[in-house]
């Protein structure tokens, strides 16, 4: 059965699929609203200047983990016979790709230093309602790159 890694890991695909990343989190971050929004748009724009490629960087960190997660919906949706998109098939089930993925960054954010690790905590308990908004996106993102 084909992998995920091996589509979207590759030297060539990789570069790309991390712009293509970073540019939904741009438009996940943009379309926030209310006090929370604004408060993670402050520390999106904040972390953006302080640190230029500091999200592009951590997804880069990211990525091999996150793909490893995404692997199994991948092969549940091989096995289904691959109807429609992988991207449609992640839809309709965002909660558990978005507890799958947050599994990710919860384990990397203990071992982060403190700052980075007390931001993603005060973030924390919002990230499943954001993640779970994204995963359409992200399944999106992902045909793309199968495709490719």
């Amino acid at each position: 059965m084909p992998q995920l890694k091996d589509k979207l890991l590759t030297p060539a695909q990789r570069p790309a699929l991390v712009r293509d990343c970073a540019k939904l989190i741009d438009e996940e971050v943009d379309r926030k609203s209310g006090l929370s929004g604004l408060a993670i748009k402050a520390a999106f724009k904040a972390v953006r200047a302080i640190k230029p490629g500091f999200i592009e960087s951590v997804i880069e960190g990211l990525l091999d983990d996150w793909v490893e997660k995404l692997e199994g919906h991948h092969g549940k949706w091989l096995e289904a016979g691959a109807v429609g998109t992988f991207g449609a098939y992640v839809a309709r089930d965002v909660s558990g790709v978005a507890e799958r993925l947050l599994e990710v960054t919860d384990a990397r954010a203990h071992k982060a230093d403190r700052p980075v690790a007390s931001m993603y905590d005060r973030l924390r308990p919002n990230a499943k309602d954001h993640v779970t908004t994204a995963v359409p996106g992200l399944g999106r993102v992902v045909d793309k790159h199968m495709a490719a």
